[in-house]
């Protein structure tokens, strides 16, 4: 019924992927403003690690975001992604020092062509950083505690499970500091809670977003007592996402993701030519034969 790849992994114990997932881990330490911990197998913990500094996004975290999340992105020992922030709150959003070193560096040109390079290709490269999030095939949710504001915003609304604790609020808080937000929010934050009124009046006023309107909305699917209960209620369903074939879970999410920009029928299209691919894959014929036997679930091989 299994093939000689899954039953090797089958003989593996939790405790032994583990240590292996840890190893790989390993690899991936040197970040400056981030913590990328393996806390459950196959379950990688991306910890926003600035917290002296409220976790506000400096140029290093912006880029660090990007290269961690399209590393992960290819590693096979990466199942799930729990995004999470250390200290006191999740995110305080952008360095405001950042904004103050871009004006000296905008003040060294005068021609306003020089200018707008410069800006053009920062937004650019923020864009590409936050959307590494969505390129990233691997499931990402997002743990908020407390603050989460502006830059953390564009950040949250990438990933694509999100849950908070019940001190948690949210703030597109750009107009209030004199620009429009412009790395993802005003793109996804319509599609996430598909209430455009509702949009409107958080982007255009900057105010807060308290936990019970946040899931009333469709913003967070759950609300949580305590940062530790929010953290492990994350983990657990991370673990149980990793628990599924990498095959099904991967190509779900890149259907799901294709859907939000496309019509329906691109959309079936998109699967039909996958699917036509992966229906071949040892992952659908071990998991729905364990299914029709009612045998226990198979272990998946790594993707």
């Amino acid at each position: 019924m299994f093939s000689s790849v899954a039953l090797r992994q089958l003989k593996k114990s939790p405790i032994s992927i583990l240590k292996q997932t840890k190893n790989f881990a390993s690899t991936m330490e040197g970040f400056e403003t981030l913590s990328v911990t393996v806390p459950k197998p196959f379950v990688y913990q991306v910890e926003l690690n600035r917290p002296k500094r409220l976790n506000t996004m400096n140029r290093a975290m912006w880029f660090e975001i990007g290269k961690c999340f399209d590393n992960l992105a290819t590693r096979d020992d990466c199942r799930s992604i729990v995004l999470t922030g250390s200290g006191k709150l999740f995110s305080a959003g952008i360095d405001l020092q950042d904004m103050i070193e871009l004006g000296g560096q905008l003040a060294e040109q005068e021609d306003i062509a020089r200018k707008c390079k410069i800006l053009e290709q920062m937004i650019k490269n923020y864009q590409d950083y936050i959307s590494a999030l969505e390129r990233c095939p691997k499931p990402v949710i997002a743990a908020v505690h407390n603050a989460c504001i502006g830059g953390a915003v564009d950040l949250i609304v990438a990933a694509d499970i999100r849950m908070c604790s019940s001190d948690a609020w949210f703030q597109v808080k750009e107009a209030e500091i004199g620009m429009a937000a412009d790395v993802g929010t005003l793109q996804r934050l319509p599609r996430v809670i598909g209430n455009q009124s509702l949009v409107n009046e958080l982007c255009l006023t900057s105010r807060k977003m308290e936990p019970i309107e946040a899931k009333d909305c469709g913003l967070v699917s759950k609300v949580f007592d305590t940062r530790d209960s929010l953290v492990a209620g994350a983990l657990e369903l991370a673990e149980q996402i990793a628990s599924k074939s990498p095959v099904a879970v991967q190509l779900t999410k890149r259907t799901l993701v294709h859907a939000r920009n496309n019509n329906t029928q691109d959309g079936l299209d998109f699967i039909r030519y996958w699917n036509m691919t992966m229906l071949q894959s040892e992952d659908f014929i071990n998991a729905a034969m364990a299914q029709a036997t009612k045998s226990p679930p198979p272990t998946f091989a790594k993707l």
